[in-house]
């Protein structure tokens, strides 16, 4: 299947994608904010400038497209059919770098949480567990949805 754009526009077009405050983004730091907890933005000083980072739980939260970051058995996490083997070869250092980063926070004692975007599109009310877990002092790694 051949693209409708051409290869300049096309280009142009993935260049514009943000990488930072995203919807899904602003939807959690809007519901984080509103139960009261505050939090710093992209902090460059930790592995892979997580999306939200609660310092005070030692918690950072990554808000993934699926697209992107490949959410396995996500609908969103297609693979466009022109330039296959670039789009996989991006794909995989993609998660490749984001495996990384979390392995990093990890094994320096912060806790993670992928947030994945399709668990956003579907279900905002479903973040009332969210406080609840910044809270705790459970598991080092977490991925919502599953």
């Amino acid at each position: 299947m051949t693209d409708i754009v051409d290869t300049k526009t096309r280009s142009r077009m993935m260049a514009s994608i943000r990488s930072k405050d995203t919807k899904p983004e602003m939807l959690v730091r809007r519901f984080l904010h509103s139960s009261g907890f505050r939090f710093r933005l992209h902090d460059k000083k930790l592995s892979g400038s997580p999306d939200i980072v609660l310092a005070k739980y030692r918690l950072a939260i990554f808000v993934h497209g699926c697209f992107w970051h490949r959410h396995a058995g996500c609908r969103f996490a297609t693979t466009p059919a022109q330039n296959r083997r670039k789009w996989i070869h991006k794909f995989n250092q993609n998660m490749a770098r984001d495996k990384r980063q979390i392995q990093f926070l990890v094994n320096n004692g912060w806790r993670v949480l992928v947030i994945w975007e399709c668990g956003l599109n579907s279900a905002i009310m479903d973040l009332q567990w969210l406080p609840e877990f910044v809270k705790s002092n459970g598991e080092f790694y977490t991925e919502w949805p599953k």
